[in-house]
């Protein structure tokens, strides 16, 4: 009977503990969500996706949840969680506070190949303001200081391409907390104007909380978008085994047409929306570079350099 060397004895004893790789060392996989709309709606709309991922990898998936959406990104950097969907700005900012510590691999896409979206300013439509020159001396919120369409890009774009400073063409300029948070504050006139986004004209935030009945249709209207801005990236940290981010993002890649009915709640689906998301498609850091130039002149702008 020949005798196994002691080498190849202990390489058999321990192959089946390396079977799973990178699952051995994350049993548990936590993904960040941004605080884009109430936390209660942000989990269901989340939950088939973070089933699925579950179900796909054989580990166990948690959602990670925060108020602003710097408590997400401060989450990422410091290793709390492994991957985030973030906003455009938001992964920007993640990327600085992080010195690179982070790497983006996926974006939407919609059904007509694009990946981007607009900001949107928007008001109540019998408030007698139909563009921005009518919201001078009004009340106007942004989102959070984070957030790529609810601030970053209204703000440069109306402080470098409009000729409006917002500190003092409005009267007051504060941050609603987050995207329905600043939509509900027109509806009840605490704003006169707010900053959002949208996807196309049949979908974005003021839309999908008609849709949850959270407000009468009708009742808000927009009076500014911004040029495209390209569409937040599914975002992990650089510290992670490139195995796990790309065994990750192939569960992404299929879940659209593994769970048609999952990814539908997941993206918000409407019928009579033409043009509606699909999945994602792989992008990397250069995509979001301009992004990282804005949020440093934006830090400039408020330093007075």
């Amino acid at each position: 009977m020949k005798l196994l060397s002691t080498a190849a004895l202990v390489a058999l004893i321990a192959a089946p503990a390396m079977a799973d790789g990178w699952k051995d060392d994350y049993q548990v996989v936590k993904f960040g969500i941004l605080s884009g709309e109430n936390e209660k709606d942000r989990l269901m709309r989340n939950e088939p996706l973070r089933a699925y991922l579950e179900k796909t990898l054989g580990v166990e998936v948690e959602m990670f949840t925060a108020g602003n959406y710097d408590g997400v990104i401060q989450a990422m950097a410091a290793d709390q969680i492994e991957v985030a969907s973030f906003g455009s700005s938001s992964y920007a900012a993640a990327y600085t506070l992080t010195e690179g510590g982070v790497r983006p691999t996926l974006t939407t896409i919609k059904k007509d190949g694009n990946t981007g979206y607009r900001s949107i300013v928007v008001t109540r439509c019998d408030s007698g303001i139909k563009s921005l020159e009518d919201a001078e001396g009004k009340v106007h919120a942004f989102a959070d200081p984070d957030s790529t369409s609810g601030f970053a890009v209204p703000y440069f774009n109306m402080k470098e391409r409009l000729g409006i400073d917002p500190a003092t063409y409005f009267s007051a300029i504060p941050f609603g907390g987050s995207h329905e948070a600043d939509v509900q504050g027109v509806v009840n006139g605490t704003f006169d104007t707010a900053s959002t986004y949208e996807n196309n004209e049949a979908q974005g935030i003021y839309q999908r909380m008609e849709d949850k009945g959270m407000i009468e249709a009708g009742v808000i209207c927009k009076i500014w978008e911004s040029p495209e801005i390209t569409s937040g990236p599914v975002t992990f940290r650089t510290n992670l085994p490139d195995e796990m981010v790309e065994d990750i993002t192939e569960a992404y890649l299929s879940f659209p047409e593994e769970d048609p009915e999952g990814y539908a709640l997941y993206s918000s689906f409407d019928p009579e929306n033409p043009n509606p998301s699909v999945g994602w498609t792989r992008v990397d850091h250069d995509r979001y570079q301009w992004i990282v130039d804005m949020r440093n002149w934006l830090k400039r702008e408020r330093r007075g350099s």
